[in-house]
């Protein structure tokens, strides 16, 4: 089958990646069809198996790269050492900073999981312990040595990431906040949390 004209591998799959991942978040996977994907991408419906073979796999491959590319860029950011505040400090304004830049990819990420198949909700759901574990080993460094006051630090990890992935629902760049600002308050209300 000859390629539709004006299709390049390099470009159009990232293409296609994007579109769906636009699509999504607008009209959620369900209400989807991938000849809408294609007629986003400028492509025939047919050219995008070139680059999925179906719109499930789509979709988990997008959750997947999202999770993917959170995990290597807190990794990258973590600065270590033996200061959970500083620690937690910089996961707060990390994880405002990543998901913000990502709005569409944040909210497949959670308003998809639903309609994962089972195996595929597995995988992405273990990447996401996997991210909460990072934070929950912060909390507990900082319950261990006196500074953190709390409970359950699984459960506060995970209420944590919630209050902080909420700023997606709310954050416009053009509003009376900036990030920073954003990211010092709400590392003021994570602090007091934490803090007891």
């Amino acid at each position: 089958m000859a390629r539709t004209q004006g299709s390049h591998s390099k470009t159009t799959g990232p293409r296609v990646r994007e579109a769906a991942m636009r699509l999504f978040a607008r009209h959620g996977f369900a209400a989807v069809s991938m000849r809408q994907i294609a007629n986003e991408v400028g492509v025939q419906a047919g050219a995008l198996y070139n680059y999925t073979p179906d719109k499930q796999s789509l979709l988990f491959d997008l959750m997947r790269e999202h999770m993917d590319a959170l995990l290597a860029a807190w990794q990258a950011e973590d600065p270590g050492g033996d200061d959970p505040r500083a620690r937690l400090e910089a996961f707060t304004r990390f994880h405002i900073r990543f998901n913000t830049r990502r709005a569409d990819a944040v909210f497949v990420s959670y308003m998809e999981l639903r309609n994962l198949t089972a195996e595929n909700f597995e995988a992405v759901t273990e990447m996401r312990r996997v991210y909460e574990t990072r934070l929950e080993e912060i909390l507990c460094a900082g319950k261990d040595a006196g500074v953190f006051t709390l409970a359950e630090p699984r459960i506060t990890a995970m209420a944590v990431i919630a209050l902080l992935t909420g700023v997606n629902t709310w954050y416009r760049e053009a509003g009376r906040l900036n990030l920073d600002e954003v990211e010092t308050l709400y590392w003021d209300m994570v602090r007091r949390l934490v803090e007891g």
